[in-house]
This record gives structure tokens, sequence and C-alpha cells, in this order.
């Protein structure tokens, strides 16, 4: 096979002589050679047809072009009669690319740049183009200070004219920096400006923080570091002279001399504005930061400069460019900065595109453009078009890039680039929540359903706290200006014993329908309408403030009698000696009367001294129509984990009159957040809650209270468990008879007979010594109720984790939360509670972070109480999945 091809080659050499002789027509075209290169390519690059006459200088153009395409290593043209013959050996391609010992870089980073350069599987593999990415490793690796490292590269041939690269690579060590010498300052001092710095010399937490690493690009940084310093007090001529970077011969420190002219402070002798100003002189000069008598501040040209080049771009002069220009008089050490702009033409959009969007449709994104096609180019509407969508929530990152048109110097299109998240989910679901215990549901929670930017929920949920069924459908676009409506239909057993809460249950179902109108970009305006039934359950061991106890033993006990004749004196054997029971605790004196029916029982006996409850007051079942007008503003530039912005909310919830219950409640909530640089982020959050029943109803229901405490509240103390504290139950005290057993003749002890006690014949409520039956506690620990005020708020500073990535799906932070919850109507029984008073808030600090992942928030936090009260319940951990901090 080898020697055809090789006679072929020779054959098309002499054929090359011939064709080389004189011009011809070309009446065919074969190309021999070909392994995975097509023939159409061939004849793409060859630039000769069929019947085209062709002499000496069009072969050797043709032989030019088919090199220049880079696929082959020998390309030969010969003439077999009018038949053009083409010989060619292919360039292998590429099998595979095999990296190792690579780790300061990462391979996807080194495998991205390879094919940057042509090589990556399937290529042509050209060996210029390797060694010159060989010659680029190592300049990359050197400017990290890996003097000492290596690479090496292999090409293995592989069958069907393929090739293997591997690329084996020494990192060596980072040159640790053993000096750093700044000369030529007088002003500041090397411990000052060395601040500024992120490169240090080897220090006490260098082998941590790894700032004594060389690299070229840190360097490079620091120095226009330094320069910014100098620039912004006024020192307008500073220069950096010269850098010496000095390795030692052992490659494994360096040694940094920066060299520097500091000049003289200058103060602003005049600003003003040159060339084609399109706009009002005053107008420009209202956004100039710069004033006359200021000292120098280079930081603030280039805001000028940032804020003119905005107010231009508004006007649709898209690429204006804007320069400051400073000239120094150095007589009298003063400047003049002159700011140069060049507008160039208006422009107008032609085009608005989006890409990445898989799932969400394009008219979803295109309805929150503010930057119309079209239209002349707006700045501040591009950019709050992909603001916009940020706030979506659909998108996990929104970028934005803007392109001139070819051929038209006044066009431009806009390309919306998104990566999309999860804005929902689906499915059955098992969990545990550490108040509520195990957690079964079947969800269908989807705020971009279908990628329609409709909102639908669907829900079964079930835990010891709630069972609940819901279905709700929210459209954001129900008309085109933007007015959403909604519907909502639901039911809900609620246990609140569950969640650290009075010991009641709800039954609610009902049905909703909701509006929201916006009034800006920024505000929208919501009204809801609902009506919903509620059954409140407590059984007999409701608190006091929910219903009066003991209850009348005649109708809601259990026990059938009472001990009629009281024992005043302790129980005593034939020896005189006091009777104890089992348990060595003398025998009740009540516990060995005459046993009567309770029907006989006179009501002087009873214990009525407990005020009437709630559901004594108002009845246990009531029907609610509820009018719910809220307002929202929000600038967060995000849906989910905002970094910037604000968002206050003020809603207002009445029971209209007619209601089995009339009420209304107040609440406001807001947070706003404060980029400090790039890593930290200030945020400040805080919510009030006011209501109160009108009417006929005294008091807002107690299952309307607010709570506070935990997620969402102050950390650091048991869910829901701060504020008033619930009265326990009362019940009368129930006993069995006793018989005495004689031992020897002598009676021992008295105990329960377990075949009398059984007998409900034998049992009875215990008679007092004042005639009345005895009552009792029956819970020792009260239970938390809420109340009708509430005042809580968080500050916390937020940062990103150094090595996490990905911060746009993380958040952590350290936290300073207080407050509590108030009762303006303290009942006489009511425990803990207190009107509103500052002096009760609750503090706490700690550190917390949430994970956004497929199930939803996954948030934690340790956190540590500052001045718990008796009733308090703390808890140092906390975990919570769906709820972020």
């Amino acid at each position: 096979m080898k020697s055809r091809y090789l006679t072929a080659i020779a054959a098309a050499i002499m054929l090359q002589h011939q064709a080389h002789a004189d011009t011809f027509r070309v009446d065919d075209i074969r190309v021999q050679g070909l392994q995975r290169i097509s023939s159409g390519a061939v004849f793409s690059a060859l630039n000769i047809s069929v019947n085209e006459i062709v002499d000496e200088g069009d072969l050797r153009n043709a032989v030019r072009r088919l090199f220049a395409s880079g696929n082959f290593d020998d390309v030969q043209i010969g003439r077999d009669g009018d038949t053009l013959v083409i010989v060619v050996a292919e360039r292998p391609s590429i099998n595979e690319i095999n990296i190792e010992g690579n780790k300061a870089i990462e391979t996807e980073a080194l495998m991205d740049g390879l094919k940057g350069s042509g090589l990556a599987q399937g290529e042509v593999f050209q060996r210029s183009t390797l060694e010159g990415m060989e010659m680029e490793l190592r300049r990359q690796y050197v400017s990290q200070g890996r003097y000492d490292s290596d690479i090496q590269t292999e090409v293995v041939e592989q069958p069907r004219n393929r090739v293997d690269v591997n690329i084996n690579i020494d990192e060596g060590t980072s040159a640790r920096i053993s000096h750093i010498n700044i000369v030529g300052n007088e002003v500041f001092d090397d411990e000052e400006l060395m601040k500024l710095f992120e490169l240090r010399s080897t220090g006490l937490w260098s082998f941590i923080s790894g700032d004594d690493k060389y690299a070229r690009e840190k360097l490079k940084s620091d120095l226009e570091t330094l320069e910014a310093y100098y620039k912004d007090r006024g020192y307008v001529a500073f220069n950096v002279d010269s850098t010496q970077v000095s390795i030692t011969p052992q490659k494994d420190a360096v040694y940094i001399a920066i060299n520097i002219t500091e000049g003289v402070k200058h103060k602003i002798r005049d600003v003003t504005l040159g060339g084609d100003l399109v706009l009002d002189e005053a107008i420009l000069k209202a956004f100039l930061l710069s004033k006359k008598g200021d000292y120098f501040s280079q930081a603030l040209v280039t805001n000028s400069e940032e804020y003119l080049k905005s107010l231009l771009g508004n006007e649709g002069y898209h690429f204006a460019k804007i320069e400051g220009i400073p000239d120094i008089d150095e007589e009298t050490q003063e400047v003049d900065i002159q700011y140069f702009i060049d507008p160039g033409v208006r422009t107008y959009v032609r085009r608005v595109e989006f890409r990445g969007n898989t799932t969400t449709l394009d008219e979803v994104m295109r309805r929150e453009m503010r930057q119309l096609e079209g239209a002349p180019a707006n700045t501040q509407g591009i950019e709050h078009t992909k603001v916009r969508l940020e706030r979506l929530g659909f998108f996990k990152e929104v970028q934005v890039e803007t392109t001139e048109v070819a051929g038209i110097d006044d066009m431009i299109d806009i390309e919306y680039t998104v990566e999309e998240q999860h804005s929902g989910s689906i499915g059955a679901s098992i969990g545990y929540s550490q108040n509520v215990g195990m957690i079964l549901g079947v969800n269908l929670q989807q705020n971009n359903f279908l990628g329609t930017g409709q909102q639908i929920g669907v829900g079964l949920n079930r835990s010891a706290f709630q069972t609940s069924y819901n279905l709700s459908y929210t459209d954001p676009y129900y008309t085109e200006d933007g007015v959403s409506r909604g519907f909502s239909a639901f039911y809900r057993n609620l246990d609140y014993d569950q969640i650290n809460v009075a010991s009641y249950s709800t039954n609610s179902h009902g049905l909703g329908m909701n509006l929201g109108y916006p009034i800006s970009e920024i505000e929208r305006i919501g009204l809801g309408l609902t009506w919903r039934n509620t059954e409140v359950k407590t059984g007999q061991y409701a608190v006091q403030e929910i219903r009066s106890t003991p209850f009348d033993p005649a109708t809601f006990g259990t026990v059938d009698y009472y001990f009629a004749e009281p024992r005043v004196t302790p129980l005593l054997d034939n020896s005189g000696n006091v009777l104890l029971d089992p348990y060595g605790n003398p025998v009740d004196p009540g516990s060995n009367g005459v046993l009567a029916p309770i029907t006989d029982l006179p009501s002087s006996s009873l214990y009525w001294e407990q005020p009437e409850g709630f559901i004594d007051l108002n009845g246990s079942n009531f029907d609610t129509y509820t009018l719910n007008l809220n307002y929202v503003r929000s600038t967060l530039n995000r849906g989910i984990l905002a970094t910037r912005g604000g968002r206050h909310y003020l809603s207002l919830e009445v029971a209209l009159p007619g209601s089995d219950l009339e009420y209304y409640k107040f609440n406001y909530s807001g947070e706003q957040l404060f980029p400090i640089n790039d890593i930290f982020t200030f945020r400040v959050k805080g919510e009030l809650g006011y209501g109160n029943g009108y009417g006929d109803t005294t008091g807002l229901p107690f299952f309307q209270n607010f709570y506070a405490g935990g997620f969402g509240s102050v950390r650091g103390f048991k869910d829901n468990t701060l504020g008033p504290l619930a009265t326990p139950s009362k019940n009368y005290i129930s006993d069995c008879a006793y018989q005495e057993i004689v031992v020897s003749g002598v009676n021992k002890i008295a105990q329960p007979d377990s075949i009398l006690c059984s007998d409900p014949s034998n049992t009875g409520y215990v008679m007092g010594a004042d005639g009345k039956l005895l009552v009792q506690d029956r819970s020792s620990y009260p239970q938390p109720f809420g109340g009708n005020v509430l005042i809580q708020g968080s500050m916390e500073l937020l940062f990103n984790l150094p090595f996490i990535e990905d911060t746009s799906s993380t958040r952590t932070g350290l936290f300073f939360d207080f407050g509590n919850v108030f009762s303006s109507t303290c009942g006489s029984i009511t425990r803990n509670c207190f009107d509103i008073d500052l002096n009760e808030l609750r503090y706490s600090v700690g550190i917390g972070a949430t994970w956004i992942t497929a199930m939803g928030p996954l948030t934690f936090s340790i956190s540590r109480p500052m001045n718990e009260g008796v009733f308090d319940r703390k808890e140092i951990f906390q975990f919570s999945v769906g709820q972020g901090f």
C-alpha cells in the first residue's frame, strides 16, 4: 500500500513538470490521499473548477491555498492528460489530550486555552501550535512566581492517522517574597504604603494566607492601588518610575524594588468642559464631582467620567467617550481639569435578543424590557432590563452585551445571556425539621410554569404540625401593563402544640382572590379578598386564655363520683403513724372518704374563680371575610439572595364587618443591603406588627397572634417561644379509694388496690378541707401564647467564603438579632406579659449560612442569646430546609 502511494506521488511529480509546460483546460479533477477530510473541502480551497483554463501560476497558488488550510503535511499537483491530479498527505487529527501534574491552573482552564489555539479533540494536529502553547504555559507559570516549573509534551501516534497529545506539567513551587522595598517615598512611610499591598514579605501567617507568593498580576494590581492612593490625595504627578524583581539562584525567593516619584500636592484651579457638548452645559456640570479649590482626586475624575458617560448614554449616545485631562501648573502647584466629550453619533437599537433561556419563553423576558427595539439606545433602560430579569428569580445570572451593527454606525444590537436556575419544585418529598420532625409532602410549586412566568402551586403536606391541601394560581401579567391576578383554595389543619405554642389546633378552609398593580418600576400595590372558615379545637386541657378551666365535672368530667366526706387529718395506722403510699408519701387526706355521685355535688363546691377565655366569649367556629391591602417597594438586584438594594412591604388585613370575628392586622417588613466591597455587604432588616379587635370582638383572636424567636426572628431562641406565656389549664384532682393492708394484725400501709382502682365506681374527685374540690395546674411549664404587637430586626455582615466559587447560591454572615412580642391587652392571668417596653427586647449574636439547593434553601445558624429571661428557651444550633436567613 505504501509503495503504491509513493509511486503515485512520483507519478504526480512527473505530471507536474508536464503541467508546467503550458496552459490547459481542466476536464476533470481527481484527489488522492484523502482519509478524513472531504473532497469538498479540497475543492473549496483549490479554487479551480472543471472547464477552467489554468497555467503554472494558477497551480502554484492552488498549492499555497491547500497548505494554508492547515490540513495537509504535503500537497502535490500534476496532470494526467487534461485531468488535474491532486495528491495530498493529511495531517493527523487529535484523538485525545491528556494533562497531568497541574494544580495551580485547573484542567478545564487549560483545555479552554488549548481549544482557543486550535488544539482540541477532533481538530487537526499542528506541532507549531503545540510548541506555542508550551511556551505560553511556561510564561503563565513564571508570572505566578513558579520559576522552576517545567512543561513536557509527547505526541503518540494512533491508528487511522490520529495522535494523542500528552502534556506533563511540573508546576514547581511559588517563589516567596523575601523583601519589598519602596524607594522615593517621603510623604507616606513604608508601613502605611505596605498596608495597601496584597503582596507581602513572608510573615507569621503567610503559610495560611499565601500573601508572600509572588505573582506578576498581583504586583501589577498593587502598583495600580499605590498610584490611586497618591493621586486620590492630590499628587497628580505621581509616577512609578521602575520596578525590579530579582530572583535568587535557587529560584525560591524574590526581592522587589519599586522606585517612585511622589511629586507635590495640587489643588484644582478650574474645571471646564470641552468637545461637542450635545447637552446643556449646566446639566453636564451638575454631574462633575471635581470642584474648584479642592485637592485633585483621580477617583473623583474617574467617577465624573462615568456619570457623564451614563448621562449621555441615557440620551442615546451609547458610545460616548469622556476623558478628564489634567493640566498641571508646576509654578503655582495647581491643576486645571478639562473634561473632553466626544459623544459620537446617536445610536438606535436594531434588535434585542436573548440567549440561554431554554425553559423561559422569550415573551416572558420581553415584557420586562425597558429598552425597546427601534428606539434610541438608553443606558439606564438597558441596565434596568437586566435588573428586572434578575429580580424574576428565574435566572442564576444575567449578562448584557451591546454590539455595533456591521456597516451601520448608528445602530446596535443588545444581547441578554441568562443562566436559568431552579424556580420551583415538583414531586414527592420526605424531610425533617428541627421543630416539627418528619415532613411528608407531594408538591408542585412552580414560579415559572412551563416557562410562561405564571405561578402554579398544588400541594399536599403532612407533618406533626400541619396537614394541608392547597391550590394556587397567579398570572403576573394578567394585563399588558403588569396587573397581576391570582386565585387560591386551601384546607389546613394546624396543631400549634407541635411548634412550641399553647395547646390548640385549627381546621380552616377557604377561597381567595388577589390583584396587583404596578405604580412604578419599583413599586406595586395589591388588593386581596379571602373567605375563610376556621374551627378551633381545644380539648379539655386548653390554656386559660383560650378557655376557662376547670370545666364543670358534671358536664365534661370523666369521673362519675366524688369523695363527699373530706378527711382533714392524715390517715394513721393502728400504731398512730402517718399512713404512707407505696412511694413513701403521706396518703392524700381526701383519698379515703365516702364516694357520692357527681350529680349530687353542690355548686358551692366547684372552683369558679377564672375569667372567661376567648372560646367562652366568642365560640369556636368562625366565618371571616378579610380584605388585604398591601404595598411593596423593591430595589433588590436579585429575587433570591440579593446583594444590593432594598425591599419594603406594608400590609393591612381587615376582617370585614359582618364576619363572625372583627379584627385588623398591620404589618411592615423591610430590608436594605449596603455593599462594602466585592466581599462584604452590610444588611439591616426589621419587622413591625400590630393587631386588635373592633366591633364586638375584644382583642386580636389568639390564633392570629404574632410570635418571635427562631429563624426569621431572633435566632438563638426556640421558635415562637418569646413573649407572653399562657396560663396552664386547671383540672380537678381525682383519686381512687385506698384499702388498708393488715400485717400481723397491724395496719402497716395504705395502697391503691389495682382491682378497685380499675373500677370507676371506686374513683372520685377529691374534696378539700374548705369543702371545695381540689384543683391543680395541668402543666408545670407555661406555653407561649404570642401577642398583638411585634418588634424584631437584625443587622448582618454578609461575606463570601473564599473556597466557594458560586457565590450566587450561597450566603454567609455574622448577625446581631433583636426582638420580642408584646401585648397591649395583657390578661389578669397571662404570665410574662408586658406592654411595649424596649427594655424587654431580647438580643442574640451568631453566624449563619444559607445554601440554595434543588430542595430549597438549606440554612444553618449558631447563635448565643445575650439577655435571656427566666421563661425564655434557648437553642444554640438551628437549621431549616426551605427558609433563608
